[in-house]
């Protein structure tokens, strides 16, 4: 299974940017999928994750309300749309799947970086 992020770029704060992980190798629908992000020198953290059907999602307290993740399994794409950015959020962001609901993330991509100016 592959994962490839993309989408990132430059932008100020208060801007929107979407981030695509396209999949491939697997069976798409059968993956929770989940985006992660690292900040320079900082450990990386996960943002948001969403249930195969796309019905259970789960965010950051950090971005609640700011980000919503989506999906399309027919594309085998899954989406992050991130909306009222922050310099705090610059960071790479990778995508990862795993299983189940519970487990944890064995699947990881590389990422897309994002860096938010004031």
């Amino acid at each position: 299974v592959q994962l490839q992020a993309s989408g990132g770029g430059l932008v100020q704060a208060g801007d929107s940017v979407n981030l695509s992980c396209a999949v491939s190798g697997g069976t798409f629908s059968s993956y929770v999928m989940g985006w992660f992000r690292q900040a320079p020198g900082k450990e990386r953290e996960f943002v948001s994750q969403i249930s195969q059907r796309g019905t259970r999602k789960s965010y950051a307290d950090s971005v609640r309300g700011r980000f919503t993740i989506s999906r399309d399994n027919a594309k085998n794409t899954v989406y992050l749309e991130m909306n009222s950015l922050e310099p705090e959020d610059t960071a790479v962001y990778s995508c990862a799947a795993k299983d189940t609901w519970q487990a944890l993330y064995d699947v990881w991509g590389q990422g897309t970086l994002v860096t938010v100016s004031s």
